[in-house]
């Protein structure tokens, strides 16, 4: 779909996935992704230009994966 409909970018409101000058098929970085997670779409630059809290953030959701799953596994097998 081509619109022709451009705000300037002051004036853009909504959220930063939709705008036309983003992302364009490029890989965008885990500290985007969890920026564009925990802001909802609306920012993709809240944890900065380093990866590491974003690595930190993927790290964590995997331990609490695994965790979760070594949980279930050992108590079901309890009874």
């Amino acid at each position: 779909m081509k619109t022709d409909f451009d705000f300037p970018k002051k004036d853009l409101i909504g959220p930063v996935v939709f705008r036309p000058d983003f992302n364009n098929f490029e890989t965008i970085n885990v500290n985007q992704a969890w920026s564009l997670f925990f802001s909802a779409g609306q920012d993709d630059k809240v944890l900065g230009e380093e990866t590491e809290l974003g690595k930190f953030f993927t790290n964590l959701l995997i331990a609490v994966g695994v965790t979760g799953t070594l949980w279930a596994i050992y108590f079901s097998n309890l009874g």
